[in-house]
């Protein structure tokens, strides 16, 4: 066997071993986050391995993408839409206006003075006539009901639809970022990246009529075909399968609907693998690897390198984007509260670089293996500092140990990577 079989026959061997040793419910839940993970993983893979784009901004493109499922599949919120979307959607519209209108100008006048003064006009009145229109519209939105409701809701629409939109939001964001940010050096598009990825949440914590902010968005539908518990527990039939064979409903169910979802997320995972190995291997790919390794000779080659690099950052971020729907789908929730850079930025980098930058299984493998480290020792740590602990008298610094035991995590991770980048520096799958 080679390499590659023999790390995904451990890993594999893992996730059993959780499942045989803990419960089959911590092993699923543990694989879907590392799905999850991996695609996540798979989007940075195409910005970082194909093109070298260091792109910290991972945590907003998450975020748009759990946004698009409130937007899509969220029941709309009649009374707020008859309080003020109108008057929401006509200043989004008047502000987008104003912004184009303002491009357009910067790129017809000639430069100078009278062109700087000329857009700087324009944004600043478009800017006031934007807050005019819709701040009323705003408050009279967040005005209805704010314990229940408070914004607009979505468009009823399935779960399913909400994963492409996810990505088309989050490529949009990224042409936009792309389109100032690509030009700068890569540890100042680092910095712009990561500044636009806690606007973009700040945001969502913020704007109530968007996403009710910090109280959450609750009872997000899930996507076909993916069961609810309680129905399968009342459906006669799973009742006389699970009995037969000696198993607990409740735990029964469980496993079921996880399951589900792992037969969904890995269609996904095999879709974007099969399209990125397809990428890779073709002209293109090679034209972009070529890029990476050398912007100035395939820039004298005819190459025109920014919009390369808009394009590979582009779709990346859409991967990304779709991710994050597939996880607040997963969740039922929308939570804006949860997105920080330690998990949905600089989790996913480690991931990428154990498992290998330029291979895409590569970044699949570090994402089940960096997944599964990451939950494992959160729910082992309390039992082996109790473990190691157990010859101190109890008082508060023992106690405070096995409290602190979860934060062991980031201890595990440190070794992990200290120790890949000592003995296989280009991961553990290099890419060719």
């Amino acid at each position: 066997m080679n390499r590659t079989t023999i790390l995904f026959v451990v890993l594999a061997l893992l996730y059993a071993g959780t499942g045989f040793l803990f419960s089959w419910n911590l092993a699923l839940s543990i694989l879907l986050m590392g799905l999850l993970s991996s695609i996540m993983a798979l989007g940075v893979n195409i910005q970082w391995g194909y093109a070298g784009l260091f792109n910290t901004g991972i945590m907003g493109f998450t975020a748009l993408g759990g946004l698009a499922v409130v937007l899509v599949s969220a029941q709309p919120v009649v009374a707020g839409w008859n309080a003020g979307g109108p008057g929401i959607l006509t200043g989004l519209l008047l502000g987008a206006a104003s912004i184009a209108l303002a491009v357009f100008v910067w790129n017809r006048m000639a430069a100078g003075r009278a062109r700087m003064l000329t857009t700087m006009a324009i944004l600043v009145l478009g800017f006031v006539v934007f807050r005019a229109v819709i701040d009323p519209s705003v408050m009279a939105v967040e005005s209805n009901d704010p314990a229940t409701f408070g914004n607009l809701g979505g468009l009823g629409l399935p779960s399913l639809l909400a994963w492409p939109v996810g990505g088309l939001l989050a490529a949009a964001a990224a042409w936009a970022i792309g389109k100032t940010a690509l030009g700068l050096r890569s540890d100042y598009l680092a910095i712009a990246t990561l500044g636009i990825a806690e606007i973009i949440v700040a945001v969502m914590r913020n704007e109530d009529w968007l996403a009710r902010g910090v109280k959450n968005v609750d009872e997000l539908p899930r996507p076909w075909p993916v069961p609810y518990e309680v129905f399968l527990q009342k459906d006669p039939g799973f009742l006389d399968w699970v009995t037969r064979w000696g198993f607990d409903p409740v735990t029964a169910s469980t496993i079921i609907v996880k399951l589900c979802y792992v037969v969904l997320f890995t269609l996904v995972l095999l879709a974007i693998i099969w399209l990125s190995e397809r990428a890779l291997h073709s002209p293109w790919g090679r034209m972009m690897r070529a890029i990476r390794d050398n912007e100035v000779a395939a820039n004298a080659m005819g190459k025109n390198v920014t919009k390369r690099h808009l394009q590979i950052f582009i779709l990346g971020s859409a991967v990304v984007g779709i991710a994050g729907a597939m996880m607040t789908s997963m969740e039922g929730q929308l939570v804006p509260g949860t997105y920080n850079p330690l998990r949905f930025t600089f989790l996913i980098w480690v991931m990428v670089i154990v498992g290998g930058s330029g291979n895409n299984w590569g970044s699949v493998l570090g994402g089940l293996l960096i997944g599964w480290l990451w939950l494992i020792v959160e729910s082992l740590g309390p039992g082996m500092m109790g473990l190691l602990t157990s010859g101190l008298a109890d008082g508060w610094f023992k106690a405070h140990l096995v409290e602190a035991a979860p934060h062991m995590r980031l201890l595990t991770l440190g070794v992990i990577l200290l120790l890949v980048l000592r003995f296989s520096p280009r991961g553990l799958l290099p890419g060719k």
